[in-house]
């Protein structure tokens, strides 16, 4: 399989993507936790691959203040099938809202008579996202309404939050922690 990267110069840093030539497969802040997810980015060429252009015009109106639909972007995340379904599930987050690790493992086990307490396994699956912002993983807080943690760091998921929806009572709630 080829691979391609390039990257994206944001106001909260550098971030580099890495392609198939038919999907994305990995999106991070540069220096984050888990940055390349297990790929060796070094021995991959730069290139302007199709889905890095879709991803690269999806950060722009990102970064500009848009609401651009994620399901532009062709992703593929190459993780284990309980995390995919975590991550597809983190995809349905709207724009501006948050959730919680306890409701993304509700909505994971909707159906299912014997619900048992995923939200650890949620936030493993969360934390390990391999597709920064697209997949929005800044965007799941603590059940007391913490903001816990993000690979990409603390302040980068308070100043996304807040410029997701700068009008929320949880952005005023921000400038506190």
């Amino acid at each position: 399989m080829k691979l391609y990267k390039a990257f994206f110069k944001s106001k909260l840093g550098t971030l580099t993507l890495l392609s198939d030539d038919n999907h994305l497969l990995g999106l991070w802040f540069n220096g984050q936790k888990y940055f390349g997810a297990g790929y060796d980015l070094s021995l991959v060429k730069v290139f302007p691959s199709s889905p890095i252009k879709l991803a690269q015009k999806w950060l722009t109106d990102y970064f500009a203040g848009q609401n651009p639909d994620p399901y532009t972007v062709p992703v593929k995340p190459d993780v284990s099938t309980f995390r995919q379904k975590a991550l597809k599930e983190l995809q349905k987050v709207p724009y501006g809202e948050l959730v919680t690790y306890k409701e993304l493992a509700n909505r994971m086990q909707k159906g299912q008579k014997n619900k048992v307490n995923k939200a650890r396994a949620i936030g493993n699956a969360v934390g390990h996202n391999p597709i920064s912002l697209i997949i929005p993983c800044h965007r799941v807080i603590g059940s007391d309404g913490s903001l816990t943690g993000y690979a990409g760091g603390l302040d980068r998921k308070k100043t996304l939050l807040k410029m997701e929806n700068p009008l929320s009572k949880f952005s005023s709630q921000l400038d506190l922690l």
